[in-house]
């Protein structure tokens, strides 16, 4: 029975081939559909999930212990956040000093602030677009900035608002190729500073530089640009179990030199790098859902488009169905062949789909930053949805033809 079945599926398998291979303009624009949703699906799954990847080691890698706190939320998504963040008080380097010198389970505490386009010039050279950071010294631990020569700031650099820099991997190479930059004068923004240390170099990040950066003591950040600012501090737990303990002392140090009500709802965010992690996982499914609902619509059309030509290969083989009935196959035989057809062309198209699906995914990650990550489930997925479209769109011409008559269909011509 079970080489009954085997035989029947080969058949059912090399009438189809045979179909599409007597009739190929027909079965490449029958093909076309499915090949075009199921590509689709493939870039897009894999440029989802290089990027998900990416965002996740490169950018939101703050570590599992580390949290932020700043008046507003880092990532804005609408113009009435940005007004009720900007109505909120400032932090302050008081509030920094406050929640290190005061909050027990905190192994590090650090403040930032940041300007950036900022044009850096060493001798008759110039780089501009550069990120201008304000540190105290525990940012240095806090932060992913490691140093190939040079240190870092020190407190003693902030307390004197010390004219010195560190600068990254970038500035060095334009403004002192094959010189040793560490003592040299760069002017910031028309100030000058002493560079006291160069970055490891960290490459781009979707096409922007990671290595285009000052680091300023953050005292000599205010004095350049003044202090109208709202400070973002970071503060290190020691570990993550350890981490809620520390946000809820941080937020209780807070909201007690902000004065807030007990019922009242804090005016600041503390964010982690799941926080991060979530708001580009809600940005991404958004994008993700939008594409797959396009490229469904093409599956679908692929599907009627395949339920039509087998529907015309049922009336152009009536007579064959006929003769099969007559020498005994059932309707279930019958129905059988014509379900297997139908999958087997929407699968061909699947496996075309797939293949065009990585092509395109890894010539987008070459012409553009986007990175990708082609996923085996992703890439199994494509090929059952393109098979279950066959099948689906495959039932009425199968039902149709295992309903025929065999005697009205052998007096067909």
């Amino acid at each position: 029975m079970a080489r009954k079945t085997t035989m029947a599926f080969g058949e059912a398998i090399g009438i189809a081939l045979a179909s599409l291979w007597a009739h190929k303009m027909r079965s490449v624009l029958t093909l076309v559909g499915v090949v075009i949703g199921v590509t689709s699906v493939i870039a897009v799954v894999s440029i989802v999930n290089g990027l998900n990847q990416y965002v996740a080691e490169k950018i939101f890698n703050l570590g599992a212990d580390v949290f932020l706190v700043n008046r507003g939320p880092a990532i804005i998504t609408n113009v009435d956040q940005y007004e009720e963040t900007q109505k909120r008080r400032k932090f302050t380097l008081d509030d920094y000093m406050a929640v290190r010198d005061n909050c027990r389970s905190c192994a590090g505490v650090g403040a930032s602030l940041s300007h950036a386009n900022a044009n850096v010039k060493g001798g008759t050279d110039y780089f501009s677009n550069t990120d201008v950071r304000g540190w105290t010294p525990e940012m240095t631990r806090l932060y992913d900035t490691d140093l190939i020569s040079g240190r870092h700031i020190t407190a003693l650099d902030v307390e004197r608002g010390a004219d010195v820099c560190a600068i990254g991997w970038d500035i060095a190479d334009k403004l002192f190729p094959g010189v040793d930059p560490l003592g040299k004068e760069v002017r910031v923004d028309g100030e000058s500073c002493d560079v006291i240390g160069v970055g490891e170099k960290k490459g781009s990040v979707l096409g922007q530089s990671r290595d285009n950066w000052v680091i300023l003591p953050i005292s000599t950040f205010t004095k350049q640009y003044g202090n109208d600012d709202s400070l973002r501090i970071w503060v290190k737990a020691g570990s993550a179990s350890r981490i809620e303990t520390s946000m809820d002392e941080v937020r209780q140090i807070l909201r007690g030199r902000r004065h807030l009500a007990y019922g009242a709802a804090d005016d600041f965010v503390m964010e982690t790098n799941q926080s991060f992690l979530s708001i580009w996982a809600g940005i991404s499914g958004a994008f993700f859902g939008t594409t797959i609902a396009i490229a469904s619509i093409s599956l679908i059309v692929g599907g009627i488009v395949i339920m039509n030509i087998m529907l015309v290969s049922v009336t152009e083989r009536t007579r064959e169905i006929g003769l099969r009935k007559s020498m005994g196959a059932r309707r279930a035989d019958i129905l059988l062949q014509f379900l297997i057809e139908s999958s087997a062309i929407a699968a061909i198209g699947g496996v075309w789909g797939i293949f065009l699906g990585v092509m395109l995914a890894k010539l987008v990650s070459w012409v553009t930053p986007l990175p990708s990550a082609i996923e085996g489930w992703s890439i199994v997925v494509g090929f059952c949805v393109a098979t279950s479209v066959g099948l689906f769109f495959g039932v009425y011409p199968a039902t149709k033809a295992s309903r025929l008559d065999p005697v009205v269909a052998l007096r067909s011509e």
